[in-house]
């Protein structure tokens, strides 16, 4: 259970349109340097989980780099779409600003432009430079005061605290709770709280996140794989100002020449968002819990097909077929098909039309598999 569910500081900090956006260059910083470890009195981890649940934040703004190094093979090119891709690889930078729960901005930097996602009150803007196009969407009363729209729902974290938050919901029974070491982060002293899991089929041997001292914001998180000393996914702030920013910071004044496109905001579905999800694709389904969860999905037609969103019987695509037929061919007493995987997670796409997929070893994906 998570203990930021009913605090949504910074929850904000990644809309879905600017969390599946392009963030294609930013300079390549590798690791995060480190720094002398600053002498703190001691805290134990749950005294930890205390201070970010009661941390209260009036106001920050700063840089944050993320880095991801996941070991997948080259998607980029290959997959339609491929925005999400360039997620997963190299090195990519945002800047953020945040005064309350209504007021947010999270501009994605790229050497051959910005991606910029605001948030002024019922306001709601995304604007990409490269094309100079810009989208409106007045957020509704129902249900948005303090909480960012349906468009604002992260797909993918882009600050140490979205991602902490999403790690924090994951502590259960299967998982080790503990304090590491203290660490300098963006100028600041602060605790590091290590999350481990217990089952040895997770791909995943620790989350670290470190956490301000004073503010008990998380400004570093890292995520190592089993047998690896370096993180393969980690964003941390490089910079951080807890100062409220001006208002003049969330006045989004679209450049001569944009164009603009007004949409109408979504009315929120009844019941829980999440539990809507799952309805709505009742092909998908969980098997297991904690950190060997392994979801599985049943496709209409080939798993090249569906990936590529073709309905059977169609075309695929070629990118995507060269893609998928460069996956090793695996087969068991559970069937045949392709195995795709990295560091922290395995995808077995089934010849039968099943994808199954996890922070797992493949020996767990092949055990479910079989039913």
């Amino acid at each position: 259970m998570s203990i930021l569910r009913s605090r949504p500081v910074l929850r904000w900090l990644v809309p879905a349109a600017a969390g599946v956006a392009v963030i294609g260059g930013g300079a390549a910083i590798g690791t995060f340097a480190a720094e002398a470890e600053p002498s703190l009195p001691p805290r134990t981890a749950a005294q930890l989980l205390v201070d970010l649940q009661t941390s209260r934040l009036e106001g920050l703004s700063g840089t944050v780099v993320q880095r991801a190094d996941l070991g997948l093979p080259p998607l980029v090119g290959l997959v339609p779409g491929n925005d999400l891709t360039t997620l997963l690889t190299g090195t990519h930078t945002l800047r953020v600003w945040y005064s309350g729960p209504e007021r947010q901005r999270v501009a994605l930097l790229d050497t051959l432009g910005e991606q910029d996602v605001i948030r002024n009150d019922r306001d709601l803007w995304t604007w990409e430079s490269r094309g100079n196009t810009a989208r409106h969407r007045t957020l509704g009363d129902a249900g948005t005061a303090g909480k960012p729209g349906h468009a604002a729902t992260p797909s993918l974290p882009a600050t140490p605290q979205e991602a902490a938050d999403l790690a924090l919901g994951a502590i259960d029974p299967s998982t080790e709770v503990s304090v590491g070491r203290s660490a300098t982060v963006a100028g600041r002293d602060a605790y590091e709280l290590v999350l481990q899991p217990r089952d040895g089929d997770s791909l995943v041997h620790q989350l670290r996140i470190a956490i301000d001292a004073t503010q008990h914001v998380p400004l570093r998180f890292e995520v190592l794989a089993k047998g690896s000393d370096q993180p393969a996914f980690e964003m941390a702030f490089t910079q951080v100002d807890y100062r409220r920013p001006d208002a003049d910071q969330f006045a989004f004044n679209p450049p001569p020449g944009v164009a603009v496109t007004e949409e109408t905001a979504e009315r929120p579905s009844a019941g829980r968002p999440a539990q809507a999800a799952r309805g709505a694709d009742p092909q998908v389904r969980a098997v297991g819990d904690g950190w060997t969860t392994v979801l599985v999905a049943r496709l209409d037609g080939t798993p090249g097909e569906a990936v590529a969103g073709k309905p059977a019987g169609a075309a695929p695509d070629a990118d995507l077929s060269k893609l998928l037929g460069g996956l090793p061919a695996v087969r068991g007493d559970w069937g045949s098909g392709r195995l795709l995987t990295g560091k922290l997670f395995s995808v077995l796409l089934t010849d039968d039309g099943r994808v199954l997929a996890g922070a797992v070893t493949p020996e767990r994906l092949y055990q479910v598999a079989r039913g």
